[in-house]
């Protein structure tokens, strides 16, 4: 019933942006914690931002001030916005939810995000 589809990844050279979208769906949307996390090849998955029903934001030390969440409620999406993208960065970026009922997390397909000269 939870749906979440991923989109905005790809190829990109060090220094570049990229922008990933989120469309949620079969969720009140507005009540429910955002968020997106990553793992890169041969690592563990890691949460990567993180953003409340109240706007409220939190970011991993490796990509706090390169890194933007933020949310439209009007949309149902959620977006990461990843600036000045480094070689460590590339990795499967998948979006998470958390909707108002305990102990609930849903995760999206993930889509592949590589930065690379």
């Amino acid at each position: 019933q939870v749906q979440l589809v991923e989109s905005g990844g790809g190829l990109v050279q060090p220094g570049g942006s990229l922008r990933l979208s989120c469309v949620a769906s079969g969720m009140l949307f507005n009540f429910a914690t955002m968020g997106w996390d990553r793992q890169a090849p041969g690592k563990e998955r890691e949460l990567v931002a993180q953003i409340g029903r109240s706007g409220t934001t939190n970011y991993v030390d490796f990509v706090k001030d390169r890194f933007t969440i933020s949310r439209d409620n009007a949309k149902k999406t959620v977006y990461l916005q990843m600036n000045s993208l480094k070689a460590e960065d590339t990795a499967v970026y998948c979006c998470y939810a958390i909707p108002f009922v305990p102990g609930s997390k849903y995760w999206g397909q993930g889509t592949q995000v590589t930065v690379s000269s």
